[in-house]
């Protein structure tokens, strides 16, 4: 997979979520495999060249975090421009430009999905940026503002004329926000669109079967994963097993979730320190425990936690309520087990749908 001069190893890519997909959280991904390209948080191109501290720590990165993307929104062409030169100068790999973000405060601003209504403009301004910069630049978006005005494939024809070397496409409208269908019919049409750019289908894939059925139905080029990763920090790894044979990698075990929460919470604690870094897991560590059977016990204690050490205190008493669920071989009881994960675009027989994959608590709802 190529993004422009850009050579990726992998084309399944790690989608930016507000608030999540920080530097810690990338790292953890990467160190289980089968990611290449991550992205940030959506950054406000105007705070970065005011160089607000809070948008500089979105871009924290660091060498074992490449190749990154940078995910700026923003409706002004000079600041979305000199942004992105400011960035490609530090070493980012890549400028993803937000045209998908659903929330009132971004789209009130013209950016985001705002900037699907605006062909013409938004079209100008990724042409201000691709004649500038030598790193590629990507952009993310939905359908469409809502079934009525599905203007995807319009876009992305423009902006394939304006220089883009990849288009990111949520399978849902802005109306929708991140409820209902995800309509890989749409992703299709997109894709279908597009003469020489690859074209990346994202929304809810929360399994490596959701992600093949994505690849199978709208022949897009990768598969971006968002949600999904909180769920299952192992997807990429799992995904691409499963893509070159066929086999379902069993699902890790809870000593092996909680390794991982572990190491993930040590790296929040060294990017943000110990107090900021706990007070932000508060919101991370409940995705860890929708794997791990019964967790309240967990959860009502893990939502205050202050201290490292607290942490450990929490988790090795959740480790002993926990045994009551066990059975003799140390695995949970049958009844005890997490439903399967099944993305809104999976039908299978038995299995009840999941109108929507919750939003996590956290900025995403104040943007």
């Amino acid at each position: 997979m190529r993004f422009g001069p850009l050579e990726l190893k992998s084309n399944l890519f790690l989608s930016p979520l507000a608030g999540y997909t920080n530097l810690p959280f990338r790292l953890t991904l990467r160190e289980l495999g089968g990611l290449d390209l991550a992205t940030t948080d959506l950054v406000n191109a105007r705070s970065l060249l005011e160089k607000n501290p809070k948008a500089f720590k979105l871009i924290e990165s660091c060498p074992a975090d490449r190749p990154l993307a940078v995910q700026l929104f923003g409706s002004v062409p000079e600041e979305m421009r000199d942004a992105a030169l400011y960035l490609e100068s530090i070493g980012t790999s890549s400028i993803d430009i937000n045209m998908g973000c659903p929330v009132r405060k971004v789209c009130r601003v013209g950016g985001g999905s705002a900037m699907m209504m605006e062909m013409d403009k938004t079209a100008e301004l990724v042409k201000g940026m691709v004649d500038v910069l030598r790193i590629p630049v990507t952009a993310k978006m939905r359908l469409g503002w809502d079934d009525e005005n599905i203007t995807a494939p319009d876009l992305v024809r423009a902006l394939e004329d304006a220089g883009v070397a990849a288009v990111f496409v949520h399978g849902r409208t802005r109306e929708q926000g991140f409820d209902g269908t995800v309509n890989l019919a749409g992703i299709r049409a997109v894709a279908q669109t597009v003469k020489r750019i690859p074209v990346i289908g994202n929304g809810d894939v929360t399994t490596p079967e959701a992600a093949k059925k994505m690849f199978d139905e709208t022949g897009c080029a990768g598969v971006s994963i968002g949600r999904g990763a909180f769920y299952n920090p192992w997807i990429f790894a799992h995904t691409q097993h499963y893509l070159r044979t066929s086999e379902l990698l069993p699902e890790a075990p809870f000593a092996e979730r909680v390794r991982v929460m572990r190491r993930h919470l040590d790296r929040m604690v060294e990017v943000f320190g110990e107090e900021h870094g706990c007070r932000m897991f508060r919101k991370v560590a409940p995705w860890y425990s929708k794997r791990f059977g019964p967790s309240h016990e967990f959860n009502k204690r893990v939502v205050r936690v202050s201290s490292r050490a607290e942490f450990h205190e929490i988790l090795e008493g959740y480790v002993k309520w926990r045994e009551r669920f066990l059975g003799e071989d140390g695995e949970l009881k049958t009844q005890y087990r997490p439903a399967p994960l099944v993305a809104s675009f999976m039908q299978e027989p038995g299995v009840a749908q999941r109108a929507a994959i919750p939003v996590p608590k956290g900025p995403v709802e104040v943007w």
